[in-house]
């Protein structure tokens, strides 16, 4: 073995995104990870768990995570939604706080004020400079320079891709040395019924309004896989029989088309042929019942 091979250090770390809501921390962290493992839509509150995308080198290890865009929660799921932001503060080795070209500052004063003390590196991007121009782009770098001093600042397009290597190539160097945390061929932290139900929820977001894709959890009863093809029940749960009836739509021809959809994305992300069976029930309040959002992953 050669003395090269000998001594390279390896570098492993957490590097964890946290930001407003809708400001592209999904669409970024996608990029860096080359899949969809992050939902992505115009309405807020897209993101509702905490995802790992894991990014592989012969010397590194990044394990990125996607988190909620943070709040003031006005019930239990939004709650649990801000302790997985909170839990990202503990064991980041580095955080990048993400803004929008147009934006201030988080809608929480006391988690901006962590990232002003934080004691691992900050990254604080600019996104969506794509909207803007030169003269304001500037002007944002030198304001959240002065805002967080201790931050490296870059602007970027998460949707264009521009800038998003020079930030990864940072990433990497800043990366403490470290044994790798998971397997090198591992992708995510997530099961496949994750992404099935993350699948079904995003077309959810995109096709239905007001309170419906806020009162909607997806639950994968069954997911069973053949060398040809991939068959999936899911139930959609909704909170009220009102919501269940616009979720169907006439003849159900809303949810079918929910299905083709879902069903389409989940075919290119497993590279497989899928059946997917969708059932929509009645689950009363479950945003406030703290065993139901334990039974959905939202608490420990």
């Amino acid at each position: 073995m050669s003395s090269y091979f000998l001594t390279m250090k390896h570098k492993a770390g957490f590097v964890n995104i946290i930001g407003n809501p809708n400001v592209g921390k999904s669409t970024f962290m996608n990029a860096l990870v080359g899949e969809r493992l992050s939902i992505i839509t115009s309405k807020a509150q897209t993101t509702r768990h905490r995802i790992l995308g894991i990014v592989n080198g012969d010397d590194f290890q990044m394990i990125l995570s996607d988190t909620p865009g943070i709040i003031k929660p006005a019930y239990e799921l939004q709650s649990a939604m801000m302790d997985a932001v909170k839990a990202a503060f503990d064991d980041a080795d580095i955080l990048i706080y993400m803004v929008e070209i147009g934006e201030k500052t988080l809608k929480d004063p006391l988690f901006f004020e962590k990232i002003r003390q934080s004691k691992v590196p900050v990254l604080l991007l600019i996104n969506k400079i794509d909207t803007s121009t030169q003269e304001v782009v500037t002007e944002k770098v030198a304001y959240w320079q002065e805002q967080v001093p201790k931050a490296a600042v870059f602007v970027i397009s998460a949707l264009e891709n521009f800038n998003i290597q020079a930030v990864f190539d940072h990433l990497v160097e800043r990366l403490p040395e470290s044994p790798p945390f998971y397997p090198k061929d591992q992708l995510t932290d997530r099961p496949e019924r994750f992404f099935v139900n993350e699948a079904i929820r995003e077309k959810i977001l995109l096709h239905y309004k007001k309170e419906i894709p806020y009162a909607v959890e997806v639950d994968t009863e069954s997911f069973s896989e053949s060398d040809t093809i991939i068959r999936i029940r899911s139930i959609i749960m909704v909170e009220r029989s009102t919501q269940k009836g616009i979720l169907i739509g006439h003849k159900g021809s809303a949810l079918k088309r929910v299905g083709v959809e879902a069903r389409k994305d989940l075919e290119t992300f497993f590279q497989k042929k899928v059946h997917l069976e969708l059932y929509v029930k009645v689950n009363k309040n479950w945003r406030s019942d703290q065993r139901q959002l334990r039974r959905f992953g939202y608490q420990d």
